[in-house]
């Protein structure tokens, strides 16, 4: 495990940049994306495994609902460590360590699926599929250090939303399997991961690469911790990123529960707006990159509103055609913030490193510095966001039979989110000392 290191790594320089830089750089996000691809594969198995409990496993909606927020918190949680993994050991190395590791929780879960496994043991199963979502923090953290600021927006929402394919992936591999084999025939979904989480193993060895200017600093992530736009993105990637993965969880068990779809029909519309919702993330980058990610956050924030107005309607009116569209705008709107949120970042701390007197390289190394440790936290904190959807759905359905009083409280936040948008990086924006640099950002409404 050894690896190969690169000891110089400057992006910023755009000799550098053109000459070394981009090609390598690339290749390490391309293999970064399927690693990552098959983390949230199986961080989201249960989404999938669910959908084959028949009444003879003797698990309710209820306890179905709790087991996916099992894998939800686990990964929200193991996220931590997997952000400083790669500056301890290596972009490279962890990525090898961490895609073999999901052998673990794909292999108990093939031996225990089956009617007759007590639900303890599905709960504790669940929670190891939990690690897939650690993957997330380390590949975006790793990339981040590649890139150069003015690419970051495109660069992270193509690792991310590259990652979040994984979702509908495998739920369209659950649909491939209740559509030919029956809905007895959970293991061969599992199956299917084992050859692939070798291949991405492999892949991440052979091509990818260690940064050694990325060195474990434990100031980084202290500083992180008391910064408070940490905690301000953290709450902004909770609507975005919260949304998409907790929707992408519950979405077949609303449709089986409310709407009374068998695990075929659930399933052969499930993957729609996981699919829609991660292809999309790239865009939200790129559109930050042009416009500035706080006018990109903001807007979407205020779309997805709307939409869980029209899923409210649709939920209250027991109409599947008006709740697919609602519900499926609400996929697509929280991948285009995630891209948008996620290139704020990094834009933030290289604004407030300028805003201090640093200059050029030094504020770029400071930014990424700063913004790869907050990533880990603030991805974090989004994926404890799933974890409250999956809550808030298993409460609402629990003593209504109905996911609406979830929506209006989805509602709620996002007013809360635009809100936080609008006051913290528009209203009056942060600017930089008089003598920056003509390429600094000029303040944080930038980012």
């Amino acid at each position: 495990m050894a690896g190969r290191w690169i000891e110089h790594w400057d992006p910023e320089d755009e000799t550098f940049w053109q000459e070394k830089g981009r090609p390598v750089a690339r290749r390490n996000l391309w293999f970064s994306v399927l690693s990552e691809h098959i983390g949230f594969s199986v961080w989201s198995l249960w989404s999938v495994m669910v959908l084959f409990m028949g009444p003879e496993y003797g698990i309710d909606p209820a306890g179905k609902f709790f087991l996916i927020s099992t894998a939800t918190l686990v990964g929200a949680i193991v996220r931590v460590p997997y952000t400083f993994a790669v500056a301890r050991f290596g972009g490279r190395n962890w990525t090898v360590f961490s895609a073999l590791s999901l052998l673990v929780p794909t292999a108990v879960a093939f031996a225990v699926m089956e009617p007759g496994t007590s639900y303890g043991t599905f709960v504790a199963v669940a929670a190891l599929a939990g690690i897939g979502g650690g993957n997330f923090a380390s590949s975006m953290t790793n990339i981040n250090a590649f890139f150069p600021l003015r690419e970051k927006g495109w660069a992270l929402g193509l690792n991310a939303g590259g990652g979040n394919i994984g979702v509908p992936v495998v739920q369209l591999i659950g649909l491939l399997v209740i559509g030919t084999a029956g809905a007895t025939h959970p293991r061969i979904v599992l199956g299917v991961y084992v050859p692939l989480i070798v291949l991405a193993a492999l892949c991440a060895a052979r091509y990818m690469d260690n940064l050694a200017p990325v060195r474990n600093d434990t100031g980084a992530a202290k500083q992180a911790v008391r910064e408070a736009h940490t905690w301000i993105m953290a709450v902004l990637y909770v609507g975005t990123f919260g949304s998409f993965i907790g929707f992408s969880f519950a979405f077949g068990l609303v449709l089986q529960t409310q709407f009374g779809r068998t695990p075929l029909q659930a399933a052969s519309l499930t993957f729609i707006g996981p699919l829609l919702g991660s292809l999309i993330r790239p865009l939200g980058g790129r559109l930050a990159d042009r416009h500035g990610g706080a006018r990109i956050t903001l807007w979407n924030f205020a779309a997805m509103a709307a939409a869980t107005g029209v899923v409210v309607y649709a939920s209250g009116a027991q109409s599947l055609p008006v709740f697919l569209v609602g519900f499926i705008a609400l996929f697509v709107l929280s991948g285009l913030g995630n891209g948008s949120t996620f290139k704020m970042i990094p834009g933030i701390f290289h604004a407030k490193a300028v805003s201090r007197g640093l200059r050029g390289e030094e504020a770029a190394a400071e930014g990424r510095r700063l913004s790869g440790a907050a990533m880990g936290l603030i991805g974090a904190v989004g994926a404890i966001g799933g974890l409250a959807i999956n809550l808030a759905f298993r409460q609402s359905f629990q003593t209504s039979g109905a996911g609406t009083a979830a929506f209006w409280s989805f509602l709620a936040f996002y007013a809360v989110c635009s809100a936080l948008t609008w006051a913290v990086y528009l209203r009056r924006p942060v600017t930089a000392p008089a003598n920056a640099s003509a390429n600094a950002p000029r303040g944080l409404a930038e980012v």
